[in-house]
This record gives C-alpha cells, sequence and structure tokens, in this order.
C-alpha cells in the first residue's frame, strides 16, 4: 500500500483517562477538563520488604485459616447480646485488691504517669480514704504504696484518664455468648459526668466528692432500678442511638436519653435520699451512657478474644502516655507513644499546646463498629472531621478500607442503612497504611484544667506493624 492509500490518523474528541499512582496527573487532566478516574495506588505497607513478606504468609499459606478464625472473630462481636445485670465495688466484682488502682491503658510506673492521670489517682485515692489529701495521695504514690494496674488486666474498661479503687462501683455486663459455657461479665465505672471531675484530670474538692457520689448515691440507685427493671440489652438502646445521630463515643445523647426514658419510672420509684441526687446527676450527665457502652464493647471482645490465629484487634487503649493493641487469642501488648489529638476543636482560650495526648480505654468502641466507623451517621462527630457528612462519611469509609466485615445491628441512615464497619484487621493496617482513627475528648497536659477540646486521634502504625510481623513469623 502506498503512503497515499493509508487511512488518516483521526484524534478522538473525548478523551477518558484512568490514571494509576501520583495524582499530579489526574490533576492535570481534570484541571484541562479532561474526564479522568484516579486509582489510588500505592506498594503495599509502605514498599517494606518484610512487611510485605509477612503479608504474603498471612494472605497466602496460612490465609484460608486466618479467613475461617477472623469470621468467627467478626460473627462474636456481630451478634454478642451483652446485658447489664448489676452493679458492684470494683475490689468484689473485678478482683481488686486493697491499696489498688485500676488505669485506663497499658502498665504503666507512676514515674511516666502523665499529668491528667496522676490527678485523677490522687483524686482516687482520696476518695479511698487512704489520704486526707491530694498531698498526701501523692507522696503515696510516688513511694509505691498504692499498686497500679491496667484496668483491661481485670475484664474492665475506664474512660479517658479515670482510675478507680476498690470500692468504686463499677458495672457489671454479662455476655452469654453461644449459651454453652459460663457467661463472661465485663466492667466499667459510672460515668462521672461533665465539669470537675477526676476522669478530665482534675484532683480538686469538687472531684473527690463526686467520686464519693457515685459510691455513694449512683450505686446504689443502678442496683435498685435493676433490681425492679431487670437486665437491660444496652447494644439495644446503642443501636437506637446511632440511628439519632450518635456516634456512642463522642456523642452519647440519644442513648442516654433513651436509658433515662427507660428508666424513668424505677427513678421515680427510689427512695428519697437516692432520687433526688441521683436524678440531677443524671439530668446533667448527658456522656452517662459512655461508660455502658464501654462495658458492652469490651464484653464482645473479650468473647472474641478467645479465638485463636485471627489477625483482628480486640484490645486498643492509651493511657496518655502509651498507646498499645492486643490481638485476638493473645494477651501480648504491642505498644507505641500515645498519639497527639488532631481535628480538634478547643474551648476558647484552649489550644494545641494546651492538650495532652490522647488517653482512655473507650477505643474498645471503635473495634466494634461504634465511634469512628458511626461517624457517618452523626453531624455532631461532622463537625470534628472537616465540617460536612461527606467529611463523617469518609471517616466511615476509612475503616471499612481496614475491618473484616460488618454490623448488622449498627446502621447508618445517612449512609443508605448500611451496617457499620466491625473487627480491625492488622493486615487491612498495615497494607492500607490507614490506622483507625478515634473520636475523643482532650484534656490540659500539665494545668490541671480539665476537658479543653475534642477532636480525634489516628493511631500510630508501630504497633499494628509489630503484630503483623509477629503473627507472620517474620
Amino acid at each position: 500500500m502506498s503512503t497515499t492509500d493509508q487511512v488518516p490518523l483521526v484524534l478522538p474528541d473525548r478523551i477518558e483517562v484512568v490514571n494509576v499512582g501520583l495524582p499530579m496527573f489526574a490533576d492535570a487532566v481534570r484541571d484541562q477538563g479532561g474526564a479522568v478516574v484516579h486509582v489510588d495506588w500505592r506498594p503495599p505497607a509502605e514498599g517494606s520488604p518484610e512487611h510485605v513478606r509477612a503479608l504474603e504468609v498471612l494472605y497466602g499459606a496460612r490465609g484460608e485459616t486466618i479467613e475461617r478464625a477472623n469470621a468467627e472473630v467478626v460473627r462474636r462481636l456481630d451478634t454478642g447480646v451483652p446485658s447489664l445485670i448489676g452493679i458492684g465495688a470494683a475490689g468484689e466484682v473485678a478482683g481488686l485488691a486493697d491499696r489498688t488502682l485500676l488505669h485506663c491503658g497499658p502498665a504503666i510506673d507512676w514515674g511516666e504517669v502523665c499529668d491528667p492521670l496522676r490527678r485523677s489517682m490522687r483524686a482516687a485515692v482520696v476518695a479511698e480514704g487512704w489520704a486526707d489529701d491530694v498531698a498526701a495521695a501523692d507522696r503515696m504514690l510516688a513511694g509505691g504504696q498504692i499498686a497500679l494496674e491496667p484496668a483491661n488486666h481485670h475484664d474492665t474498661v475506664v474512660p479517658m484518664a479515670s482510675a478507680i479503687g476498690p470500692s468504686a462501683p463499677l458495672l457489671v455486663m454479662q455476655n452469654p455468648g453461644d449459651g454453652d459455657r459460663a457467661p463472661l461479665r465485663a466492667y466499667a465505672p459510672l460515668n462521672q459526668g461533665p465539669g470537675e471531675t477526676a476522669w478530665f484530670g482534675r484532683d480538686t474538692d469538687a472531684a473527690v466528692e463526686r467520686l464519693h457520689l457515685l459510691r455513694d448515691v449512683a450505686g446504689p440507685a443502678v442496683s435498685e432500678i435493676l433490681d425492679r427493671a431487670g437486665p437491660l440489652d444496652v447494644l439495644a438502646l446503642a443501636a437506637q442511638g446511632i440511628a439519632m445521630g450518635d456516634d456512642l463515643h463522642m456523642r452519647t445523647q440519644a442513648a442516654t436519653n433513651l436509658l433515662i426514658r427507660t428508666w424513668l419510672p424505677h427513678i421515680g420509684a427510689l427512695p428519697d435520699r437516692l432520687r433526688e441526687p441521683f436524678s440531677s446527676y443524671l439530668g446533667g450527665n448527658h456522656l452517662f451512657f459512655l461508660a455502658m457502652a464501654m462495658a458492652a464493647a469490651k464484653s464482645l471482645t473479650l468473647w472474641a478474644g478467645e479465638v485463636t490465629g485471627s489477625t483482628i484487634v480486640t484490645s486498643m487503649s492509651r493511657n496518655g502516655t502509651g498507646f498499645g493493641i492486643r490481638l485476638a487469642g493473645s494477651d501480648r501488648w504491642y505498644l507505641a507513644d500515645a498519639p497527639a489529638v488532631g481535628e480538634a476543636l478547643y474551648y476558647s482560650g484552649y489550644g494545641p499546646e494546651d492538650a495532652a495526648p490522647d488517653i482512655g480505654d473507650s477505643a474498645v468502641l471503635e473495634l466494634v463498629g461504634l465511634g469512628g466507623p458511626a461517624a457517618g451517621n452523626s453531624p455532631s462527630v461532622a463537625a470534628f472531621l472537616g465540617g460536612t457528612m461527606a467529611d463523617a462519611a469518609a471517616a466511615t469509609e476509612g475503616f471499612r478500607r481496614i475491618c473484616a466485615g460488618t454490623s448488622s445491628r449498627f446502621t447508618l441512615p445517612a449512609m443508605g442503612f448500611t451496617g457499620t464497619p466491625i473487627g480491625v484487621d492488622v493486615r487491612r493496617v498495615v497494607e492500607s497504611g490507614v490506622t483507625p482513627k478515634v473520636t475523643t475528648g482532650i484534656l490540659a497536659a500539665h494545668t490541671g484544667a480539665g476537658q479543653v477540646g475534642a477532636g480525634v486521634a489516628t493511631a500510630p502504625m508501630g504497633p499494628f506493624a509489630d503484630a503483623l510481623l509477629d503473627v507472620g513469623g517474620t
């Protein structure tokens, strides 16, 4: 064929581009009015050879076994039905010895304890009657006269900078599992409420008095209510709260109001010595449901934690100094420094320079589909994530990238009634480079001012990467 017989080259009028890799090329096409789909591809595990080898083992040779174990973990997280059955002193129900305090997060020595947790510990020592004032309490703690133990080691979870002694009332959450074994029990303290309270890192007289109120008024009141009302299906209320805009971590107003409505006839029947002070405490405490949700979540992760051979996280906690995770079937903690709380809104007069690192056991909620996984239906949480519901939905989808399953009970109307993600899988975390984002409060770092804001803490990658190498055998 001669050159004069060749078909002329005709360029297309419209080009549609699929861009893989660097986003700058997609941006260039988009800026010129072109249609482009960007694929956010990057090497798994940021290209780390040892982590890629571990992923090959855990997805490959051992993948089928792990998937079965993970499916069982997800089933337990999704189908467990924990009920609040009672309340009792920590020394009795959680086996807490005398002159011992339970604290949030992994184990820690007094010399490493951050300022808000130190203040909470001092308040707890005074509330127990072991010291007359916080100065004496500080000397006892510094001298090693008070033992410190992680609440998680007693099947207990405590929010923010909580520290509790043997007389502190604990909610008793019972999870029957499949019914072919003795029920599991998990515990959490009554929520102290807002304001001048020890869980916010205050050690004032008012903070100590609030601990006395919980022991002498709120604990006995809840006990009498449960005697009358019977066990409470906590996660049924939580599911309703999610549909009404709670995330059940940063915002618990709807679930708290539902609980008060459920208990109202029994609150009214309390004796005079309890009814008025308990009602005043409850009416001013929009976070009352938080500890109940935490205890319920802990009971689920305890049951899920009995499964061996899984790569799913069943403990995630921080003490203001360190951050740690544990996997199903293991008691080993994988540790890193506690992260700062970012994406934050601060009270007037405060800023990042005033903020303590992330703290509390409440991140257990993110492991069962609450908190960050439920952000996509919460306008209140959206304010901390960029300000729009699209930003909140992106937070939920971030969890979906790293979770092994989907909740059948926690659904998000704003996202088409999809279930929240459950079961954080270390393989997916390390492969994607995405770690859990935890919605949380912010405490003053050094001044004892209490809560100074709220925001989102991004978990450090180190513990997840270490866990992956450990279970991957590299």
